[in-house]
């Protein structure tokens, strides 16, 4: 796993930028969610999902999961909000305009006065790429898979490199960095792979060669692994690469953290 605490040794200003953030979006910070430890599990409230994102030319519609009657809001780290209400059947749908760049939300959900929040920040692309970016871990992504394969790579500033794939379920995978195996293992039920690379040796900043293969795929992409420059205008910086798009994001705890969303 990456650790954010262990490689980014983040400035209390960055700490405070981040909980701003949070707040913004709709998210608390860990200090006020660990307060809500001592629910029973009557009052459990299911968080909101993501699964569904779809492009058009008229935006990206973005659809998911929540508890029924509740309403779920899409909030940007300026404090710009979108709400849905959750229907009978516990979705709800939520049309974006059409953007230029990147964006990231904070996704909440709210019941009788009771609010609870996603795992992560949502992060969609102009052309309908999505995914719920996870300080410390790998990013989930939401848009459909075109083939198994690749499917995201994060990374910070002190050599930790999470590496995730979408293959059938249960298949092996092998992982080579630059030409070397690195791992084995098996996807799990949902055909997710996930492997943490960089520990206990942290993988060097420049070009790198990921390969997975296994039974009837194989899939691989050339990266550039390099330190995120400071966030000086706002918590998220996208630029595309051959690889696929890439964001720099500010995390809960106030570090930088990279994502690739691959091809």
């Amino acid at each position: 796993m990456i650790s954010v605490k262990r490689h980014i040794a983040a400035p209390a200003a960055a700490a405070a930028l981040g909980a701003l953030v949070l707040a913004a979006c709709g998210a608390k910070p860990p200090s006020v969610a660990a307060e809500g430890a001592e629910a029973t599990a009557q009052d459990y409230l299911s968080p909101p999902k993501v699964d569904t994102v779809r492009a058009g030319p008229g935006g990206v519609t973005l659809a998911g999961t929540a508890s029924v009657g509740g309403k779920v809001r899409l909030a940007t780290p300026i404090g710009q909000a979108m709400f849905s209400t959750v229907d009978a059947h516990g979705r709800w749908v939520i049309a974006l305009p059409p953007a230029a760049d990147a964006r990231i939300f904070g996704v909440s959900a709210s019941t009788g006065g009771r609010q609870t929040q996603a795992e992560g920040y949502l992060l969609v692309t102009p052309d309908g790429k999505a995914a719920m970016l996870r300080a410390g871990a790998s990013a989930l992504r939401i848009d459909p898979v075109a083939r198994p394969g690749l499917r995201s790579i994060d990374f910070d500033r002190g050599g930790g490199v999470e590496v995730a794939a979408q293959v059938s379920p249960g298949a092996t995978v092998i992982l080579h960095l630059d030409g070397r195996q690195a791992d084995e293992r098996r996807a799990d039920a949902n055909g997710r792979y996930e492997v943490s690379l960089g520990s206990p040796t942290p993988i060097r900043p420049g070009a790198h060669q990921i390969e997975v293969r296994g039974d009837g795929f194989a899939d691989q992409v050339a990266v550039r692994v390099s330190p995120a420059q400071p966030l000086a205008q706002g918590p998220l910086r996208s630029q595309l690469t051959p690889a696929g798009p890439r964001v720099d994001w500010m995390t809960p705890g106030g570090g930088v953290q990279s994502t690739l969303l691959i091809h």
